[in-house]
């Protein structure tokens, strides 16, 4: 899901989008709280119609903002307090709040709000924010009334297996309709990432979809898709785009780089984006070089594109029973590189 935090994703308008193949949006509530607020959303006829995005949207919770925005704000088992970064106001958000500001969004998936611990944390600390989030989730439930909505629980547990375990338990035992895993990417080793997407992976009710929370990188998505999860986002593609950096072939090319210069050939002949159809990597070279904004546009494209090709090559892969976390469709001898 291209991560549109604002009800736009940066840099790219919804027609372009539409374009990359993307079919799901995700947009964030506590940035949309702040700026246009919630009410102005639901005037214009809900986020989809403020956006022009038809397809499907997510929301987050403001869940994430608890953990990213710890120095300007305090958190009790009530809810959290922030400080605005736009002029210091007070900002109070609960799980009633948020599931009222979601409510009043109207997305089709609308998350839980929890509370995401930071890494390193002490299992004290760990322990804690998982019994927050398990009350804040009944909290949720109890206020949450819109049935064209669809709300979804999540697991935290940090890098605590028992707490992980313990945590997934809990949440399946809502029976919502869907069930995420976040916590995760949030300073800890690749590793210890892995391990968790193995280890909570299996314990999670397989009839509703898996959604694993801030990952978007190639290797973790396959990752975890071995592990039966569906749902994917990440603000990466984007901003690897608007510094210059676009995603070919499993590796990161900076497109500043001298070698580009007199290079004709289109960034990536297999893609489809608009960057690869009509440019060439002198032309991408030159744009990011002369600090063009088509430069960033082109590029985000391409490594949204990316993306969700690999997402759709990894679904044509289970199909034909060929797939495994070491997935890569684009080496030599692949047995998916047809579908890339």
């Amino acid at each position: 899901m291209p991560v549109g935090t604002a009800g736009t994703v940066k840099g790219i308008t919804t027609p372009q989008l539409a374009e990359t193949g993307a079919r799901m949006v995700l947009a964030n509530t506590y940035h949309l709280h702040l700026q246009p607020g919630e009410d102005v959303v639901a005037e214009a006829g809900g986020l989809h119609r403020f956006m022009a995005w038809d397809g499907p949207l997510l929301t987050d919770s403001g869940g994430f903002q608890v953990f990213s925005l710890g120095d300007i704000n305090r958190i009790d088992d009530t809810g959290v307090v922030f400080r605005s970064p736009r002029d210091g106001s007070r900002i109070t958000l609960t799980p009633e709040r948020s599931m009222a500001i979601q409510m009043a969004l109207g997305a089709d998936v609308a998350m839980a709000f929890d509370q995401c611990p930071p890494y390193p944390a002490s299992e004290g600390d760990v322990a804690a924010a998982c019994r927050r989030t398990h009350a804040w989730l009944e909290r949720c439930v109890a206020v949450h009334d819109r049935p064209d909505q669809a709300l979804f629980g999540i697991v935290q547990g940090g890098c605590v297996p028992a707490l992980r375990a313990e945590s997934a338990r809990v949440v399946a035992g809502f029976d919502l309709p869907g069930i995420a895993v976040g916590g995760v990417s949030v300073g800890e080793p690749a590793e210890a990432m892995h391990q968790v997407v193995r280890q909570v992976g299996p314990l999670l009710p397989d009839d509703r979809p898996h959604y694993l929370m801030g990952v978007g990188s190639l290797r973790e998505m396959a990752i975890a898709v071995a592990q039966g999860f569906d749902l994917f986002d990440c603000v990466l593609p984007t901003r690897l785009g608007r510094h210059g950096t676009a995603l070919v072939g499993g590796e990161r090319w900076n497109l500043r780089n001298a070698r580009f210069r007199h290079d004709h050939a289109p960034l990536d002949g297999s893609c489809r984006c608009l960057a690869c159809r009509q440019h060439t990597r002198a032309y991408l070279h030159h744009l990011i070089r002369a600090g063009e904004m088509v430069g960033r546009t082109l590029l985000s494209l391409h490594n949204l594109t990316t993306l969700l090709r690999f997402t759709e090559a990894m679904g044509q892969a289970i199909r034909e029973g060929c797939f495994s976390e070491d997935f890569a469709p684009w080496e030599p001898g692949s047995q998916a590189a047809h579908t890339w």
